[in-house]
């Protein structure tokens, strides 16, 4: 049941219940909220990470084969495509392997 509609109640259970009562903390609806903004935000961002490291990677690979085939007229886009989809993959790599550690730092918490 939300309880953030009954805030102008004078109950002290029910302002204590909500946070808004005299102990000054953050409503836990509140919290929930931000909690669930921070993680979505911060997975958009992954996602977002992982589509510019494939389209980087996309790129280099046309790069390639324009040039095997004689279409490219010097070698720096061949270069410059690869150096892009090599520093944006070194990148997601050390990104997942950071989640990974913190994945297994927080299962090996003991409750």
């Amino acid at each position: 049941m939300d309880i953030s509609s009954l805030y102008n109640i004078s109950s002290a259970a029910i302002r204590s219940a909500y946070g808004s009562g005299e102990t000054g903390t953050i409503p836990k609806a509140t919290m929930l909220d931000e909690n669930q903004d921070v993680f979505g935000s911060f997975l958009d961002s992954a996602i977002k990470n992982i589509n510019s490291t494939n389209a980087y990677i996309s790129n280099a690979e046309n790069e390639k084969i324009r040039f095997a085939m004689g279409e490219a007229e010097n070698t720096h886009d061949l270069v410059d495509a690869m150096q892009k989809a090599s520093t944006a993959m070194t990148y997601t790599i050390a990104v997942r392997d950071k989640f990974l550690e913190a994945y297994k730092e927080i299962m090996n918490i003991q409750i």
